[in-house]
């Protein structure tokens, strides 16, 4: 059997996208990086519905979460942006603690993104 590798695709056919930067607002703090990213999954489901979201592309990067500062990152299609903070809006809370989300900025470059808004006060 011949073995064959698969071209890369060109970067012009590649999507596109985005890093959105977020901070939690609420009464006590949130350390648990992976209630963040549920609560924002079932949010992103809610609003945008299956297809919305598989469309938008999203993926909370969990590595990135900061807990002293309640901030993190969320990888989404740069078409999607808007739709992903509408569904940010409807996130009411985490492990039954009241949160609210606020976006902090965007980014089309994670180090960028990093080094402006996760790590700035």
């Amino acid at each position: 059997m011949i073995k064959t590798k698969l071209k890369p695709i060109l970067p012009s056919l590649r999507e596109k996208k985005r890093y959105l930067v977020f901070e939690i607002i609420s009464k006590e703090r949130v350390e648990d990086a992976g209630a963040v990213s549920n609560a924002i999954w079932g949010c992103a489901l809610k609003f945008l519905g299956q297809l919305g979201t598989a469309k938008a592309g999203i993926m909370v990067l969990n590595n990135k979460w900061n807990a002293k500062l309640q901030r993190g990152v969320i990888k989404v299609s740069h078409k999607h942006v808007d739709a992903l903070k509408a569904a940010l809006i409807f996130a009411g809370g985490i492990d039954n603690t009241e949160v609210i989300f606020k976006s902090v900025g965007v980014s089309g470059i994670l180090r960028k993104a990093e080094r402006k808004y996760l790590n700035a006060l």
